[in-house]
């Protein structure tokens, strides 16, 4: 809430009357008030009226009553996107909205199947109040992010459009950088941001809404690579009436774009939700029984470490400083909340801050220092803890604190991620942003462990049953067992299929993968299996393969020597040219184009090596100023040995998968 802009408009409306009329006169009709607070029985939503922030005038309150009560047929606005204050030390948070969040679940939460679906952006609390807040017969027009049209977790917001609404017409401008990296949020964007922008009219006719009519969709998109400037002089002339919009049909999931193969739904579910929390086998109907999201940290600067040492100095800071502030709130009897209170030299986030209130004790555990894959053939040392962490999910149940575990899993690309899908196995602890932000990562592990530690079978017994189906059918003679090992590694073979990628790559996008069985023989099934078992010996034993034989040239940089420093770290790639740019000194060359071929996400494997081992500045302001000692001539022939090994499981790689590319069907 801030009162410039409330005087800010005020002065336009009158000040363009005034220009129009030649006379001045008084706007009585411009409220001071928190849209979203202004949820009272005017609205759909029979919800209640909370506090306006109508004390600044008596006549402000009126005004306010007086719209209540008045008919509205046209709500347009350009609504904030943010879902959230992004870092806790900003000490800044957003509002919360309890009658507005609980008509979000009880429509679009209520109607979506994404496994975790938040909502509750300000855009989207903007689209909710503005639809109950429309006439009968209204047209709802905004300006907002475009995730609406494709993200996974809307799809109950656009089954709800089409219940609550006659048409929807939609102006898809782009721009989504995320999504497509050649774009530039500065040069393809209407606002110069990286998230895609869209103009929609929601248009509202009683008589179809009261017969329960489905609504239609009609959608135009501007060229992804128009400037932002051609956008904006289309915005700036065209008129929707004479635009040409394609009506779109939905699919039974609710997606309006990029329809799927129906027959994606006839293999076999990966995982389920039904399948992970059934108490009964019989009732088990996916491959895997757990699955679970990689670990979130919030504060990778923090908990991440290339060396324990460096770890430790780091966390036992973050801890002592922790119980410096738990010690002071207990003593000053302050019962309200933190947010002004403690140190913002470490990284809090609202849990931390939970932990704090209800004097949760912490202190450093050297059994917690567990090594992780952190990014594609980059590991890391981190600090595992519930607390400092910030989320584990399920991982203690894959990958154990303690006790004697050996253990590995399929990593992919969680749906609704923003990057390409991809599928790297690991035997370590897998952060859940593996291949970057804006994309998350799914784990499915072999085994996993109950609450003692006892190892169980992840691969449901109704698995091993659909495969022995499909391969041994009635068999005389006696055929080699499929275990649940072999099918494990058939999956991980499957997802690495260039062509099970383009097939399906719509519907791995919105969900999770599911399996088809290839050929029809048991030497079919031990083909990709095999397949599969060799990728996942180079993808998790990559820091012990045979490096590939890259030159390596050294020519001495006399400036830098003399000034008695150490050669400027480059770490550049040319693929054109074959070679690796290390240092001032250094270059490596014979790179194997094939090696640039093995992509995850939105990187080469090698590109992942270069741009984790890079100088950067760190962007916490105490671990800039205290503990930023990282210095990649430390680690230089670490990462060109490292280079080497990667070039080998690179063009290996790619050697199997075009074989699978050819394989059985």
């Amino acid at each position: 809430m801030a009162i410039l802009p409330y005087y800010v408009a005020n002065l336009n409306i009158e000040a363009t009357y005034a220009a129009i009329t030649g006379e001045y006169a008084e706007f009585k009709n411009l409220c001071f008030v928190d849209t979203l607070d202004n949820v009272g029985a005017h609205t759909a939503a029979h919800g209640q009226t909370a506090s306006l922030f109508g004390s600044v005038s008596e006549e402000n309150v009126a005004r306010i009553k007086r719209q209540n009560t008045r008919k509205i047929s046209v709500v347009i606005g350009n609504p904030p996107y943010n879902a959230n204050q992004a870092n806790e030390n900003d000490n800044n948070k957003n509002r919360e909205y309890p009658s507005i969040d609980a008509r979000i679940k009880q429509t679009y939460i209520a109607e979506s199947t994404a496994q975790k679906t938040k909502l509750y952006d300000m855009y989207a609390r903007f689209f909710r109040w503005a639809s109950d807040r429309l006439a009968a017969d209204g047209v709802l027009a905004f300006v907002t992010n475009r995730s609406f049209i494709d993200n996974r977790t809307f799809d109950g917001f656009r089954k709800t459009v089409m219940q609550e609404f006659s048409e929807a017409y939609i102006v898809d401008l782009g721009g989504d950088v995320r999504a497509n990296p050649k774009l530039s949020g500065t040069k393809h964007n209407v606002f110069g941001i990286q998230t895609g922008v869209a103009i929609s009219f929601f248009v509202k006719r009683h008589g179809a809404v009261a017969r329960k009519q489905a609504g239609r969709v009609f959608y135009a998109r501007r060229p992804e690579m128009e400037t932002a400037e051609e956008k904006l002089e289309f915005v700036g002339s065209a008129r929707a009436s004479a635009l040409t919009f394609e009506e779109i049909r939905p699919d039974a999931k609710q997606n309006w774009l990029n329809l799927t193969r129906s027959d994606f739904d006839e293999l076999l579910p990966i995982a389920s939700k039904e399948t992970k929390i059934s108490a009964k086998v019989s009732q088990e109907r996916a491959l895997f029984k757990l699955f679970s999201l990689g670990v979130v940290t919030a504060r990778d600067e923090w908990v991440y470490g290339e060396t324990p040492d460096n770890l430790e100095i780091k966390v036992r800071h973050f801890i002592d400083t922790y119980e410096s502030e738990r010690d002071r709130w207990k003593k000053s009897g302050r019962i309200e909340k933190t947010n002004d209170f403690v140190s913002r030299e470490i990284k809090w986030t609202s849990e931390l801050e939970s932990h704090l209130e209800r004097g949760k004790a912490l202190k450093w555990e050297p059994g917690r220092v567990r090594r992780s894959s952190y990014r594609p053939y980059c590991s890391a040392w981190t600090y595992y803890d519930a607390v400092i962490t910030h989320r584990l999910y399920q991982q203690d149940g894959i990958f154990p604190v303690s006790g004697a575990w050996n253990n590995k899993a399929i990593v992919y690309t969680q749906a609704g991620s923003q990057k390409p899908f991809c599928a790297i196995a690991v035997d370590r602890l897998p952060d859940l942003h593996l291949v970057g932000a804006a994309a998350g990562s799914e784990c499915m592990p072999l085994y996993r462990y109950d609450e003692v530690g006892n190892r169980l079978e992840n691969i449901t017994d109704w698995a091993s049953t659909q495969f022995q189906k499909h391969y041994q059918p009635g068999r005389g003679k006696k055929a080699r067992p499929i275990t649940k090992e072999a099918i494990f590694h058939y999956v991980y073979a499957v997802l690495q299929d260039p062509l099970y990628r383009e097939t399906y790559a719509q519907n791995l996008k919105r969900e999770f993968p599911r399996i088809p069985l290839y050929g029809e023989t048991d030497a079919s099934f031990w083909q990709w299996s095999g397949w599969g078992a060799e990728l996942m010996a180079l993808h998790i034993g990559y820091e012990s393969v045979a490096p590939f034989a890259l030159k390596r040239v050294d020519v001495p940089d006399e400036k830098v020597r003399a000034a008695g420093q150490s050669p400027k770290p480059s770490l550049k790639a040319d693929e054109d040219q074959g070679r690796i740019v290390i240092d001032s000194e250094t270059t490596l060359s014979g790179v194997p184009a094939s090696a640039w071929r093995y992509v995850l996400g939105n990187r080469s494997a090698l590109e992942w090596v270069l741009d984790q081992h890079k100088e950067k500045k760190p962007r916490d302001p105490t671990i800039r100023e205290k503990f930023d000692t990282y210095r990649f001539a430390d680690h230089k022939e670490r990462v060109i040995d490292l280079l080497a090994r990667v070039t080998t499981v690179s063009v290996e790689t790619m050697r199997i998968v075009e074989s699978i590319r050819s394989g059985p069907r």
